[in-house]
């Protein structure tokens, strides 16, 4: 062999080393999906750096800060309706006021319109809608009292799908008009069609770590955003803006459990740059029930947010429904009635009924408080809406169930009323966006660690359901004494996670944990669906889709 090419077949051979030192990382990539299941528990240990710097933004901030004037729309956002078809959009004009003497502001002064097209320099469409104000109000002596800036809620109808639009909102009459702003409609409802990436997220709040989770959640691109319930967490403050990571610890003599309303005039600042072009779709948290004088609840949820409540036949903010393409979405209340002689009950089935899996294949419920989790924070708290609603669900082959208020993440194999079953849904808990209470991390299955039963009935969530349990490995216990057979995965770190429904059958679902990039996953797996091994409870009930036509017309006649 000449010396020439004794040289070239070193060299050859060193390229081929490092070729194969590259992709060594890559050889142990394989994703694990469900068919592979039940998989056995895996809990990853806790990093104590992470558990600092859940601080709020000040109101001095610049994320935070107000940036228009008069009556400039701000805080705009997007939501989906029910189809593809159309879009809400939303926003707020004019200064909130917060003080002991406050005059709220007249909706009528302002008008809603929003100009739309396919081209930026022609927004040749124009649609109307309705505007309000609401008031947070205490019947307490020191206490301020809040009015909001008006509130803008307007439909688009007649969009084509899957098409990039151009808007802008406010009051032309007053020269009042946004910037021009983008959003992109769902792809149209079929079983090959899907949005490509739906984000999910709970217990956000404000705080430098909600801007790492959001900062990283918008650099993976979402089409969807679906905010788990706890929104702004308002309720940690007293009324003149005094807050704590715990009000009940830091203000036990309150009179009521005030709030600091504008907390969500700073949220929806933050917001906008990210929900001003992807749509946003939130279910309500147990931290906005904000109790107010009357005994009114949830009147900032229910006022900021648009809901396709109308659209989907239900009468409620706190319940509703739609379709991403091939997905259909059910939201759910849990601080309201949900027993099954409840309007929030008869709707889900309604609901479900009408549901065509030809069309929309993949049946994704969400609700605030999780049923399946093994966290000491919450344990069991939902119990009573798991024994009203979970066979329900289970007949009608729901494949996913999002959740969030415990602060930390978990991901479930796939489970019925706490046994293995192939047929039941994947619980995945994502409460973990970066609020200011911190992460949840202990565990109810370490010792000393289970909670009294007596503890666990939330009052805004009905009675008490959760006992010892009667069979299984746990028979007599209220608790496990090793992490459950339905915990799959689990982890105490702030983030946030991805859906990416692939087909009829697969999708990719990822967790990304903050302390990591944006392109780092911190777990990940396809769900499958197996129709084949687990019919779907469809009821051919005509007088059912009937009642449905008829409530969506009752529904209308109200608005």
């Amino acid at each position: 062999m000449s010396t020439v090419n004794f040289f070239a077949l070193l060299q050859f051979h060193g390229a081929f080393v490092l070729l194969l030192n590259l992709l060594a990382p890559f050889a142990h990539c394989h994703v694990p999906s469900t068919l592979e299941g039940p998989f056995d528990p895996v809990t990853v240990p806790f990093d104590p750096a992470l558990r600092g710097v859940a601080v709020d933004l000040p109101a001095t901030d610049p994320l935070v800060r107000r940036r228009v004037t008069g009556f400039e729309p701000e805080q705009i956002s997007v939501s989906l309706s029910t189809t593809h078809d159309s879009i809400w959009i939303s926003w707020i004009t004019g200064e909130f006021q917060i003080g002991f003497d406050i005059k709220p502001l007249d909706p009528k002064t302002v008008s809603s319109v929003v100009q739309y097209g396919t081209s930026r320099f022609e927004l040749v469409h124009e649609a109307r809608g309705q505007s309000l104000i609401y008031n947070q109000v205490y019947p307490f002596e020191g206490l301020q009292n809040y009015t909001s800036g008006i509130i803008h809620h307007v439909r688009l109808t007649g969009l084509e799908p899957s098409t990039l639009y151009f808007c802008q909102c406010g009051d032309p009459s007053l020269q009042a008009m946004s910037d021009i702003y983008y959003f992109r409609t769902m792809p149209i409802s079929g079983p090959k069609s899907y949005p490509g990436k739906v984000a999910v997220v709970g217990d956000l709040g404000l705080t430098y770590n909600t801007t790492t989770t959001i900062g990283h959640l918008t650099d993976n691109e979402p089409d969807l955003l679906l905010l788990i319930g706890d929104v702004t967490y308002a309720n940690l403050y007293l009324t003149n803006g005094t807050g704590s990571d715990c009000y009940s610890c830091s203000f036990p003599k309150t009179p009521i459990h005030e709030t600091y309303q504008p907390r969500w005039d700073y949220w929806g600042r933050f917001m906008q740059n990210l929900v001003s072009k992807v749509p946003i779709m939130v279910v309500e948290g147990n931290h906005e029930i904000e109790k107010q004088a009357e005994n009114r609840t949830f009147v900032a949820y229910s006022s900021r947010f648009a809901f396709p409540s109308v659209e989907s036949g239900s009468s409620s903010t706190f319940y509703y429904s739609f379709n991403a393409g091939g997905i259909h979405f059910i939201m759910l209340g849990a601080y309201i009635n949900y027993d099954k002689k409840g309007e929030q009950y008869k709707w889900l089935e309604r609901d479900l009924a009408s549901v065509d899996r030809s069309t929309t294949p993949w049946l994704v419920a969400t609700w605030h408080p999780p049923w399946y989790s093994s966290y000491e924070a919450h344990y069991r708290e939902a119990e009573c809406m798991r024994v009203e609603m979970e066979h329900l669900l289970y007949s009608y082959g729901v494949d996913i169930v999002f959740n969030g208020h415990v602060h930390a993440y978990e991901r479930s194999n796939r489970v019925y009323n706490y046994n293995l079953d192939p047929c039941g849904p994947v619980y995945i808990t994502v409460g973990d966006g970066g609020n200011r209470e911190k992460m949840a991390i202990k565990f109810a299955d370490e010792p000393g660690h289970c909670p009294d039963p007596l503890s666990t009935p939330d009052p805004y969530m009905g009675g008490f359901c959760a006992t010892n349990f009667s069979f299984g490995p746990t028979v007599s216990k209220f608790c496990w004494d090793r992490q459950p057979d339905y915990s799959a995965f689990r982890e105490s770190s702030f983030g946030y996670g991805i859906l990416e429904v692939k087909n009829e059958t697969w999708a990719l679902w990822s967790w990304y944990r903050n302390q990591d990039s944006y392109k780092e996953v911190g777990d990940q797996i396809y769900i499958v669906r197996q129709p084949q091994l687990c019919p779907i409870h469809q009821r051919e009930n005509r007088d059912c889709i009937a009642s449905i036509e008829e409530t969506r017309g009752r529904v209308q006649l109200m608005h």
